[in-house]
């Protein structure tokens, strides 16, 4: 009888503690369920536009180790300053100032970095290939188009020189 009673005071005592286990496990949690996770720390816009000013640098020095010198005497036919283009738009192509054949085209609030690229036909086609934007000039005018998803952001630009 004895013998009987260790064993069931064993067995409930397997039991209860297996009960007080899960209770313990569920309670963290129920806790943790609770908690709010802690709030991301806002990062200022200087170290935004620091580390956006790096990449651009970074591409720029990756871009021009790479430029031929038939791509350098495509860029010497390259429109520079504003281009006035339809629906009262504008583009803006600034020479890299250090990187000779590496130039700035800016459109609404985005600036691209573009090398010139060879074409059969002659026309100017600079490019930046890691946003996948194209820069077309041809003596009539330019245009600007997004080649991953094929589509013209801006046409009918037209420099100084095209407009003679």
């Amino acid at each position: 009888m004895n013998r009987m009673l260790s064993i069931s005071a064993a067995v409930c005592a397997l039991v209860l503690g297996g009960v007080a286990t899960a209770q313990t496990t569920a309670q963290p949690a129920a806790k943790s369920a609770e908690a709010k996770p802690a709030a991301k720390k806002p990062v200022s816009q200087s170290r935004k536009e620091l580390k956006s000013e790096a990449k651009g640098l970074a591409l720029a020095t990756e871009v021009t180790e790479n430029i031929s010198a038939s791509q350098l005497e495509i860029a010497k036919r390259v429109y520079v300053g504003k281009a006035e283009c339809e629906f009262n738009q504008a583009v803006n192509v600034v020479a890299h100032d250090s990187k000779p054949g590496v130039f700035r085209v800016s459109f609404k609030n985005a600036s691209y970095l573009m090398v010139p690229e060879e074409t059969t036909t002659g026309a100017v086609r600079l490019e930046d290939k890691k946003n996948g934007i194209v820069w077309i000039q041809i003596p009539s005018k330019s245009m600007m188009m997004n080649s991953k998803i094929g589509q013209r952001m801006v046409d009918s630009c037209k420099h100084a020189e095209q407009r003679v």
